[in-house]
């Protein structure tokens, strides 16, 4: 499965960047923000149609 994590701006909240990785990565990328105090949003990525 893979997830899209947006970086959260630290005053309003809107989405900075966004990244697109796998599962596997996500506890590294959250782990990194948490050190740091950055906020993101994570949500399922959108699969295109087959």
């Amino acid at each position: 499965m893979r997830f899209e994590i947006m970086r959260l701006d630290d005053v309003d909240g809107t989405p900075v960047d966004t990244t697109v990785v796998d599962a596997a990565s996500v506890n590294r990328i959250v782990q990194q923000a948490a050190a740091i105090g950055q906020r993101l949003w994570i949500r399922p990525a959108e699969t295109p149609a087959s």
